[in-house]
């Protein structure tokens, strides 16, 4: 598999190929004709354990009781500016709308750009003179860098450039990641999300498969604890271009992200908002014809339970509305692998 181990640990982390297409790319809905298309659903019906009549005592699905890791792959672009807007814009609804539906709502979002790059020029960049330290080497704006801070998949924490937070985004107990414990999760996603267009964001794909993998999730690594067995997973990915940067192809990007929540499909939800000018008609192109199908597109398409949208819509809260009616049953079905 290109750019992949055969075995179950990713030892090399997905990141650019030796050569890149220059034509944008992107991706297509299921109909063909919508900016939006839910992707096909299967129901695996219980689990049965060969020695045991039941696996989950009366038979029922235990269901994810409220548990959803929300993964944000958000492209730091220099195209990105409005896209960035409009997620942050729908984005409190959004959370909104899933904490109505589940008494206990336990979130850990973690937000990373799809870029290895760490963009700090010198610290007049910096929105708060207090993280700001002159003298700093490494021009970390009073923070010293980490190895997390220049990895492909690593949750942000300090997003820098240009139109960037640019500043220190204090999570509870010191994680790369949102959980229940951050007393403003809003201003925290806020924060986190705000990953400015200084960079090139090439690597959806690739953050999205690092972000996820044992590399950087086991004990004591970058992204601790973010991803849980028993948690439904949502992954979101943004950006105004195709991934033809990526290694691997839409397949393999699938059967690693199902590898990672135990090979169930039913365990994995994907949303991309993505430039639509390979499907007729287009928001982005309404008077050109449709380019070939971007891999994005394809990928999502391959997706047991994808959500597809255009990125130059006026609002992403449409998508966000009609992908949470497919979010409570999904949780509501999960049985941990």
């Amino acid at each position: 598999m290109t750019g992949f181990t055969t075995s179950p640990g990713m030892t090399t982390l997905p990141g650019s190929t030796s050569e890149s297409s220059t034509s944008v790319s992107s991706s297509t809905s299921s109909s063909g004709a919508e900016e939006s298309s839910v992707g096909g659903s299967s129901s695996s019906g219980m689990l049965w354990d060969m020695g045991s009549p039941v696996d989950f005592g009366d038979g029922k699905p235990v269901g994810c009781k409220g548990k959803i890791d929300f993964l944000f792959v958000i492209s730091s672009n220099g195209t990105m500016l409005n896209s960035q807007k409009r997620l942050l814009a729908a984005y409190p609804d959004f959370m909104a709308a899933i904490e109505a539906k589940f008494a206990d709502f336990d979130r850990h979002i973690l937000v990373t750009d799809g870029d290895s790059v760490y963009q700090m020029k010198d610290c007049s960049l910096c929105a708060d003179p207090d993280d700001c330290d002159p003298a700093s080497m490494d021009k970390s704006c009073g923070i010293p860098l980490d190895t997390c801070d220049k990895k492909l998949g690593a949750g942000i924490v300090f997003p820098i450039g240009v139109n960037a937070s640019n500043r220190r985004c204090d999570l509870s107990d010191g994680r790369r990641y949102i959980t229940n414990a951050d007393p403003d999760p809003l201003a925290a996603f806020a924060c986190i999300a705000q990953v400015g267009t200084g960079g090139a964001g090439d690597f959806s794909a690739g953050a999205m498969l690092a972000a996820l993998q044992p590399e950087l999730n086991g004990p004591g690594r970058c992204n601790d604890g973010f991803l849980r067995d028993d948690a439904l997973l949502v992954v979101t990915l943004i950006r105004d271009n195709g991934d033809n940067d990526s290694q691997g192809d839409p397949a393999e990007w699938l059967d690693w992200l199902y590898w990672s929540k135990g090979d169930n499909p039913d365990a994995v939800f994907v949303l991309v908002i993505t430039s639509d000018d390979d499907i007729y008609p287009s928001l982005c192109w309404p008077n050109e014809p449709p380019t070939g199908e971007g891999r994005l597109r394809t990928f999502v398409n391959l997706v047991e339970h994808g959500y597809i949208g255009s990125i130059c819509a006026e609002s992403y809260g449409p998508f966000f509305a009609e992908a949470l009616a497919q979010i409570g049953p999904l949780c509501d079905s999960l049985i941990p692998q």
